[in-house]
């Protein structure tokens, strides 16, 4: 893992975009990270695969990890978005399987698993990531606990960031390491992390 708007907006934008051309150069980009894997995606590969010049790409994002980014924000919001009404037990449960659904299945969900992977080498992609969407996400995904724990639906006996990391923790790891998802997992980390057994 709201609201489409509150993301930072880019440092450099260039003049204003074709939307079609937008999307083009968008959808070729996490075809080909999906096709190829992200160290042979190529800002040449994606303009030859949306039929744009080279230098058009350029002229709107300065480099291959900003154009992932747009996708990823654009996708996520999309097909994930962290739920806004009141939250319970079982909403986030929901929302962690589409999460669990979304990395196993999604092409979005690789761009995410393929710029967690980057930004532990390149600190420029971290920054970006962080900045562009792992902060904003992790804010309405926090807003989303504290909003249950204060309508008294769960009780998690961490804080809401550990809570949180707790939750998608086991999820990414899994994806990460090309291992399958248990459906049983989400239910466990539910049960376990936002209503603990009392003593």
């Amino acid at each position: 893992m709201p609201a489409a708007n509150s993301q930072p907006r880019r440092a450099r934008s260039g003049p204003r975009r074709d939307e079609a051309a937008r999307l083009a150069v968008l959808h070729a980009a996490d075809d080909l990270l999906v096709e190829h894997g992200f160290g042979a995606l190529t800002i040449e590969a994606i303009a030859r695969r949306a039929g744009v010049a080279k230098q058009t790409i350029y002229r709107w994002w300065p480099s291959k990890v900003e154009i992932l980014l747009d996708t990823l924000i654009e996708d996520s919001n999309k097909r994930l978005p962290v739920p806004t009404d009141k939250p319970t037990a079982e909403s986030i449960r929901g929302y962690l399987r589409g999460f669990a659904r979304f990395l196993a299945r999604d092409p979005a969900g690789k761009v995410l698993l393929a710029l967690i992977a980057q930004a532990q080498h390149d600190p420029g992609t971290a920054q970006s990531f962080h900045q562009r969407y792992l902060g904003p996400r992790r804010e309405r995904e926090r807003d989303m606990l504290v909003r249950g724990i204060d309508a008294g639906e769960i009780s998690p006996s961490l804080g809401p960031d550990a809570t949180m990391d707790a939750l998608v923790g086991p999820i990414v790891y899994r994806a990460l390491t090309g291992a399958s998802i248990p459906h049983g997992l989400v239910d466990t980390l539910v049960e376990d992390l936002l209503r603990p057994r009392s003593n």
